[in-house]
């Protein structure tokens, strides 16, 4: 497979836009969270947002308190997204070393040691924790039982073909969270929901570990990329479309309106036009798709919010 090398292939933009201003000594750790590349957020994010705006039946639902739930989803999805980035740089800083994309990552790179990792790591498990507390029993019960899943993900590429399934697993538990946090309990739809988000991730996620195949071959790393090969295309395809009708499934056991469901065939399309225009063989072309992603969950926002 020939890959894109004229950038010489780096998640890593030293100098990208707002991180250049910040003090030299707090931009590793800014790297360390990967807050130049906020789609990890979003994408942890949004399930979550998904799930209050069917719970609270739309925006017309909304009360000043299910706002500030709102808030605290986007504050709580950017620090539990860079401490799982943390937590995996930690497992994966050997490994990182010896894969083009990640070598500069700061502690693949020795910027940053791992005793000062693991104290930014404590900080800001902390910072979510007070966060989380903000909200009521089930959702803090549901958010707690998170952790053993974002500490144990990184092992999964060395263990099984399928760690965008583990991922999916625990990066859509905002699912059922968002739907705790306004109605003190876990639903069907909010369970349909969840399942739905874990087939998207297995999609986009494998998408995005095309970026790596060479060098995970090399090193020992497995993936859903590696395992469907040549069908790749097929595999997140099916994937999609299990999320979609799933997604579908939910806004209907929620009660959404014909409105929603309509909105809804838009993220549809958007899923359709990922998988047509896809060039697997493209690092750039994977990142990009990867990265579209969050236009689709914000079609489904807005679908829900209908």
């Amino acid at each position: 497979m020939t890959h894109d090398k004229a950038q010489n292939f780096t998640d890593i933009k030293k100098n990208a836009g707002w991180l250049k201003m910040l003090p030299a000594f707090l931009q590793p750790y800014a790297l360390l969270m990967r807050l130049d590349r906020p789609i990890g957020s979003w994408l942890l994010l949004l399930p979550g947002l998904w799930s209050i705006a069917l719970a609270s039946g739309g925006i017309t639902g909304f009360t000043p308190e299910i706002a500030m739930i709102f808030v605290l989803f986007c504050i709580g999805a950017i620090i539990m997204r860079g401490a799982g980035c943390v937590i995996n740089d930690l497992w994966d800083r050997n490994l990182d070393k010896m894969v083009e994309r990640t070598a500069q990552r700061p502690l693949a790179a020795g910027t940053i040691s791992p005793k000062q990792a693991l104290a930014f790591l404590g900080f800001l498990l902390l910072l979510g924790l007070m966060i989380l507390l903000q909200l009521n029993f089930m959702a803090i019960l549901l958010g707690v039982l998170t952790i053993p899943l974002i500490a144990s993900y990184p092992l999964m590429k060395r263990i099984t073909w399928w760690p965008q399934l583990f991922l999916g697993i625990t990066f859509n538990f905002g699912a059922l969270i968002g739907w705790a946090s306004i109605n003190e309990t876990v639903s069907l739809s909010a369970l349909t929901l969840y399942i739905a988000g874990i087939f998207w991730t297995l999609g986009y996620d494998t998408i995005y570990a095309h970026q790596d195949m060479e060098d995970d071959i090399k090193v020992g790393i497995k993936s859903a990329a590696l395992k469907l090969g040549q069908n790749s295309r097929k595999g997140i395809a099916c994937f999609y479309a299990v999320a979609f009708a799933l997604i579908a499934i939910a806004f209907t056991m929620a009660h959404a309106g014909a409105l929603s469901l309509i909105a809804l065939a838009a993220a549809g399309y958007h899923l359709w036009h990922q998988i047509k225009n896809w060039q697997p063989e493209s690092q750039e072309s994977s990142l990009a798709t990867f990265k579209s992603n969050r236009n689709f969950g914000l079609l489904v926002l807005c679908a829900a919010l209908i």
